[in-house]
Parts: structure tokens; C-alpha cells; sequence
């Protein structure tokens, strides 16, 4: 659909431009994989960022579903070994928001945060089974 309006009686009457949104990545693994690059280098640079920022500057695109699938961005990246929890921030869109604000892990010890995340959700899955077996 055109953003110019048709024209009936000789004057061309134009709409406005439709504002610039930001491009959807159709598939939500294509979109982890293209945007996690940029936040390895945020992580590298050991200066805190949250998840936004990255985002607007470097003009990523939406995953999907943008307003569920953002916030599972962090959690892949922490089990990944590559951020960690850092303290809070203000939102750069709403002021009022309170958001997370991450830091890099050291390229030397990821994988090994990464394996004790992975033995962390494995003991913890196992409390759970026994816990509901006991029940």
C-alpha cells in the first residue's frame, strides 16, 4: 500500500512518509544469530551496556515477537558465559524503567562460567524431580 494518497479531483494531496521502523527477522534463531556478535564485542569492551543500548546503536533488528522475545536474549548470553548481571540502569526509551545493566564476562574464563551455569540448571532440574517424587 502507498503512503500517497490517490487522486480525485486534480490536486495531488501526499501523506506523510510512514515513520522508519525497525526491520523483523522472521525466524528467531537467524535473529540470535545475527545480533549475538554485537553483543560479544559490547562484552569485550569490560564497559557496562544494557540490552537496548546495543540495540540502538548499532540499529538491530526485532526478533519475531519484539515485545516477549528481547528478554531471552540476556538469559542465552549469560549461559553462554559471555555477560553477567551488572546492577540497574534507566531506560533509554521509558525514563521511569528500571533495566538490567550487564558487563562482559573475560573471553578466558566463558566457557567455564558457561559449564557451571550448565551444572546449575542441572542440579537444580534434578531438586525439582526429586522434590515432585517425593510428593
Amino acid at each position: 500500500m502507498s503512503h500517497v494518497q490517490p487522486v480525485f479531483d486534480g490536486m495531488h494531496l501526499e501523506a506523510p512518509a510512514p515513520a522508519v521502523s525497525r526491520r523483523i527477522v522472521d525466524d528467531y534463531e537467524a535473529w540470535v544469530d545475527e545480533v549475538t556478535p554485537y553483543y560479544v564485542a559490547a562484552a569485550d569492551t569490560g564497559l557496562p551496556f544494557t540490552i537496548d543500548e546495543v540495540s540502538r546503536k548499532h540499529q538491530l533488528p526485532d526478533p519475531p515477537l519484539p515485545k516477549t522475545q528481547w528478554g531471552s536474549l540476556p538469559g542465552r548470553l549469560l549461559n553462554d558465559g559471555i555477560i553477567r548481571h551488572h546492577g540497574y540502569g534507566g531506560s533509554a526509551r521509558a525514563k521511569q524503567s528500571l533495566v538490567h545493566v550487564w558487563i562482559g564476562v573475560p573471553a578466558a574464563h566463558r566457557e567455564a562460567v558457561a559449564r557451571r551455569r550448565r551444572e546449575d540448571r542441572k542440579a537444580k532440574a534434578a531438586a525439582r524431580a526429586a522434590e515432585r517424587r517425593a510428593a
